[in-house]
């Protein structure tokens, strides 16, 4: 695949869209995005990926690319890989400095997104959380297990926010293609992205959230199961994922002294008191330590090996597109009207909805960071997250 040229616009933005099912969403959809993104004054692009859709779903996005322009642009997989590979396909074709994501179901609003990037500027951050605050949502089924797997999240990984959840977030596109998600890594972002920079450069805001219009959900309780699951991989990742020797290798240690001590008594007991120790238990609890000693040391040099290997070898994805609109035809999006009266439009909408944040610190503090661009050094003119 053609590696995608990024904008040098420091504020440019990719929409990222994954989408299964959801052909009657389409449509208004994309009508909403535009809408939304009228008052966003800088160059952006609209990424959709049909994840295997069996209802149409692609065929009506390649219809809506024409009508729209070549800015919007249609990524369609073979089959269904699941969302955590749609979610990556999109961000390796994404070409702006910013890239911000949100379901295709409609229930977060398009139009938060520019507010979500003046925040992620304003308080210096490389990745801003969406926090659905007021969900819309079933109790049992939906809210229920998310606030415990939310709790659950926070508490294992230290990276403490309300909701995981939620699809909408914007990113520093720097920081988030150093990540390679596999799997239903989706539901961690915010976990992956803590071991590339500072969980303090890590926020949160909060959202409006609706109830779902069209189509039908595609999560249900089963995935509470999967959650727990996938939280003991990404603890593992986010702590011995460069180091898998130290896990293993710390398991097997700890069973060959056990294991040792317990041989050391027994020989002393053989040749020092002169009584059989072939038929006690504790001889053959000692020999299975030992060798489950040896096996987790030898697989924790494996796992070192592997660990080397991938990192030294090149890059590939789990996924396999069939067709995609022309990456080098692709094009920015940008409204025709004066920078002075779109910025006017952007404070006036921002301020109506979200009033808490000035209009000195939006213009001040966030153009700041947008004119240094990435030349900026990571900890210079910081501000604390809020």
């Amino acid at each position: 695949m053609l590696e995608p040229q990024p904008d040098p616009h420091p504020r440019s933005l990719s929409v990222v869209i994954p989408l299964y099912q959801e052909r009657d969403n389409i449509e208004p959809l994309l009508a909403r995005i535009h809408q939304g993104l009228q008052i966003y004054p800088h160059p952006w692009e609209l990424i959709l990926v049909d994840d295997g859709s069996r209802d149409g779903t692609a065929q009506a996005l390649f219809e809506q690319t024409a009508r729209y322009g070549t800015h919007v642009r249609v990524i369609g997989f073979r089959r269904n890989f699941g969302q955590t590979a749609a979610m990556q396909a999109g961000f390796d074709a994404a070409r702006g400095a910013l890239i911000a994501t949100l379901d295709g179901d409609l229930q977060n609003d398009p139009a938060e997104i520019p507010r979500l990037i003046d925040e992620l500027l304003a308080r210096d951050l490389d990745l801003l959380q969406g926090w659905r605050r007021d969900r819309q949502d079933a109790l049992l089924l939906r809210k229920i297990p998310s606030r415990l797997a939310n709790g659950l999240i926070a508490r294992v990984t230290g990276v403490h926010l309300h909701d995981y959840g939620c699809s909408l977030k914007v990113y520093r596109s720097e920081v988030i293609k150093e990540i390679r998600l596999f799997g239903e890594m989706h539901r961690f972002i915010p976990v992956w992205v803590a071991g590339v920079t500072a969980p303090e450069r890590i926020g949160e805001t909060e959202v409006g959230h609706r109830a779902r219009e069209l189509g039908q959900s595609k999560y249900g309780i089963s995935r509470t199961f999967r959650v727990l699951l996938d939280l003991l991989v990404a603890f593992f990742f986010l702590r011995f994922g460069a180091r898998p020797g130290h896990f293993f290798g710390g398991i097997g240690l700890s069973f060959g002294l056990l294991g040792g001590l317990m041989m050391s008594w027994l020989a002393w007991v053989k040749f020092g008191l002169g009584t059989d120790i072939g038929d006690r238990p504790l001889f053959f609890v000692a020999i299975l330590l030992l060798v489950a000693s040896i096996q987790f040391l030898t697989t924790g040099v494996l796992a070192e090996i592997m660990t080397r290997t991938l990192f030294a070898s090149g890059e590939r994805t789990h996924h396999c597109i069939s067709r995609q609109t022309d990456p080098e035809a692709a094009d920015w999006k940008l409204e025709q009207r004066s920078h002075a009266s779109a910025e006017n439009a952007g404070r006036h909408e921002a301020s109506r909805d979200h009033a808490a944040w000035s209009v000195a610190s939006r213009d001040g503090l966030g153009h700041e960071q947008a004119d240094r661009g990435q030349a900026i050094e990571p900890n210079a003119n910081r501000e604390e997250p809020g």
